[in-house]
């Protein structure tokens, strides 16, 4: 039987009631195409589309916008103007790609199976609860240090660097962990406080709120810090497992997940 992109479509978000406001939907292609591979990613990057039109996929699910902006409109005068914007799209175009933008349905999963997948390959899917849709608890059968914590993460995430806040020395063993742009103060402070957490680990966040939390915390001698993976190191694994699904529903399809390198260096 021949799969479509709205079997794909229809697949992800089955069960899923999604805003009028939201991002997701069908950036290129049409619901009626035959699907002849699938690519899955963090975000569809030229280099991505590249790889992906490689592999042979002709249908990118990706989770952050393909034009630099979280609501981005086909209006936007960059598309006209900017030859990077255009570059792009003729590739997209020439290649004949499907892309669909699954940002919103993911993080409506139960649990949010962007958060599930940074747990799982941390190794904590055994300690963690799900006390809110926007964040996990990991409770460590031992306290460890933050040096100690942050070296394991990464390992498991393969990461050059990671940034954080506090003393490496202090001693953790209740962490949050959320991903993507969930790392501000209006979501992470309070979450700290009533999750009586030690140490939350999060994407990205403004650097003046939650890290300054942080560090009044620490000079007031409280025991919290925080470690900043990235947004795309904390949404990566998430994504895999969206690609482990869809191969799982669609085993005659190949299904291949194409990772992201960091792009910010550290010098």
């Amino acid at each position: 039987m021949n799969i479509t992109v709205q079997d794909v479509m229809a697949h992800l978000t089955e069960s899923i009631c999604l805003p009028e406001s939201t991002v997701d939907r069908l950036i290129s292609g049409t619901p009626a195409d035959e699907v002849q591979g699938i690519a899955v990613m963090w975000l569809a990057s030229y280099a991505a589309i590249q790889q992906a039109l490689q592999l042979g996929a002709n249908l990118m699910i990706t989770h952050e916008g393909v034009f630099y902006s979280h609501h981005e409109t086909a209006e936007d005068e960059e598309h006209e103007l900017n030859p990077v914007y255009r570059e792009k799209l003729d590739c997209i175009q020439s290649g004949k790609l499907s892309i669909y933008r699954f940002h919103d349905a993911p993080h409506r999963y139960v649990p949010d199976i962007i958060t599930r997948g940074l747990v799982a390959t941390l190794g904590w899917e055994n300690e963690a609860m799900y006390p809110l849709a926007t964040a996990a608890t990991v409770a460590l059968p031992e306290e460890r240090s933050l040096r100690d914590i942050i070296n394991h993460v990464r390992r498991a995430l393969d990461l050059p660097y990671v940034r954080f806040v506090g003393d490496l020395d202090s001693r953790c063993s209740r962490i949050g962990v959320t991903v993507g742009y969930r790392g501000g103060g209006a979501h992470a402070i309070p979450l700290l406080r009533e999750q009586k957490l030690d140490l939350l680990i999060a994407g990205e966040g403004p650097e003046w709120e939650t890290s300054e939390y942080i560090h009044d915390a620490v000079s007031l001698g409280r025991r919290q810090s925080l470690l900043l993976l990235g947004h795309a190191a904390s949404e990566d694994p998430g994504m895999a497992l969206v690609a482990k699904k869809l191969q799982a529903a669609f085993p005659d399809v190949p299904v291949h997940y194409i990772s992201s390198e960091p792009r910010i260096q550290v010098l």
